[in-house]
């Protein structure tokens, strides 16, 4: 089967820096011209309404992954093998090898330590009143936790989060983003491959369950430092963009600010609500298997179909008032943490991060306060905040 030349085409570039930028009318757009839309720009096949992105997100028997979720050949050819990067069976024994270390009862054990941090992390932001949301609250926070988590080394952190933030702009289509992502992600896995060389991780950590997994021939050894990376950027660039996501928007509503300090018991839904309205990741591909058909259209087997997350967290055909912030929207159904066998592995974590820095805040802060114009970062997939100025205003028998 040949893709259908009557499909309906979208000549727009949505990797644009406007389009990166500004992406909701775009996405808008995509929804109202059909199921299916071919992108011109990228020569790809986009599907931007929840219920197909949600069909094609839970059937991974005919939408693969294993030959990449990117939308360029060099990052589809690198990624093979790795647990984003791979199907079926193959996919469950690579995410076997860590999955014991997020399970939701692995993540309740943490839960005591990530409240911890938060606190002192909270605390240092209200001494100065007056801060950078991402750096100072989102980024502080899984800064603290994730590399631990992972194993990396104590003393060569710097670099971590604008690598993790490169290997997500390396996934889009070849443009200015990706090939200038090139280097950092090349650097981020060279550094990866010396540490499991050197095998230089903390003991007990997600690191040395990999270098273990390798030793004892449950994977192949070459897979370890792909491994670590698979799940240090995710855990951490869609974390941050959550949490200053949760910030910028509690910030510009101080009426869902309110009705969160007064009942706490939002909270859950309140992260869902914040990832369905932000959506960190914008959009990852798949590859179908065979001839197939999305909502009655046809699609050729071989085709590249681009599931576009955060056009399906605003179709108002799922969702009412989509471009409401309201925290008492039922917002579970999200799919900002993807969905089926590829679904976030590290959401609990991201959860777990989140809800604890939003707790802190809503016991000890009465308003968050816009105090600049705030700063989107320009990244092909990772939809987050680069610098979000705040003023936090103390409650009540809490000094800044």
């Amino acid at each position: 089967m040949r893709p259908d030349s009557t499909l309906p085409e979208y000549a727009r570039d949505i990797y644009s820096r406007s389009a990166i930028l500004h992406p909701y009318p775009h996405y808008a757009a995509l929804r109202e011209l059909g199921p299916v839309v071919r992108l011109r720009r990228q020569r790809v096949l986009a599907v931007s309404r929840y219920q197909d992105c949600k069909s094609v997100l839970q059937d991974d028997e005919t939408f693969l992954s294993g030959d990449g979720v990117a939308l360029n050949p060099v990052a589809n050819r690198l990624g093979r093998g790795t647990t984003l990067g791979s199907d079926g069976e193959d996919h469950t024994h690579k995410r076997s090898v860590l999955a014991h270390r997020l399970t939701p009862k692995a993540v309740r054990t943490m839960r005591t330590a990530v409240e911890s941090q938060a606190e002192r992390v909270v605390d240092t932001a209200l001494a100065a009143g007056t801060v950078d949301g991402v750096e100072d609250l989102a980024s502080a926070l899984p800064l603290s936790i994730v590399p631990d988590l992972v194993g990396w080394p104590t003393d060569v952190r710097d670099d971590l989060l604008r690598w993790a933030g490169a290997t997500f702009d390396s996934l889009g289509p070849i443009n200015r983003q990706s090939i200038r992502a090139v280097r950092s992600a090349a650097q981020m896995m060279a550094f990866s491959r010396r540490v499991v060389r050197d095998r230089d991780v903390i003991p007990g950590s997600m690191g040395s369950d990999v270098l273990e997994a390798a030793d004892d021939g449950i994977i192949d050894p070459s897979l370890a430092p792909s491994l670590m990376i698979d799940y240090l950027a995710p855990s951490l660039d869609t974390t941050i963009g959550a949490i200053s996501g949760a910030l910028h928007l509690f910030s510009r509503h101080p009426d869902q600010w309110d009705a969160l300090r007064e009942n706490p018991d939002l909270m859950p839904n309140a992260v869902n609500e914040v990832v369905r309205y932000e959506s960190p990741i914008r959009a990852f591909s798949r590859l179908t298997a065979h001839d197939t058909a999305i909502d009655g259209v046809p699609v050729p087997g071989g085709a590249r179909v681009l599931v576009v997350y955060a056009s399906a967290n605003r179709d108002p055909r799922e969702w009412d008032r989509p471009d409401d912030f309201d925290i008492t929207r039922d917002a579970a159904r999200q799919l900002g943490f993807g969905s089926g066998a590829h679904g976030c592995a590290g959401q609990g974590l991201a959860r777990l991060e989140t809800q604890a820095l939003l707790r802190v805040l809503a016991t000890k802060v009465a308003r968050i306060v816009p105090a600049g114009e705030p700063r989107r970062a320009v990244n092909n997939v990772i939809h987050r905040f680069e610098r979000l100025p705040l003023t936090l205003v103390a409650a009540k028998g809490d000094t800044p």
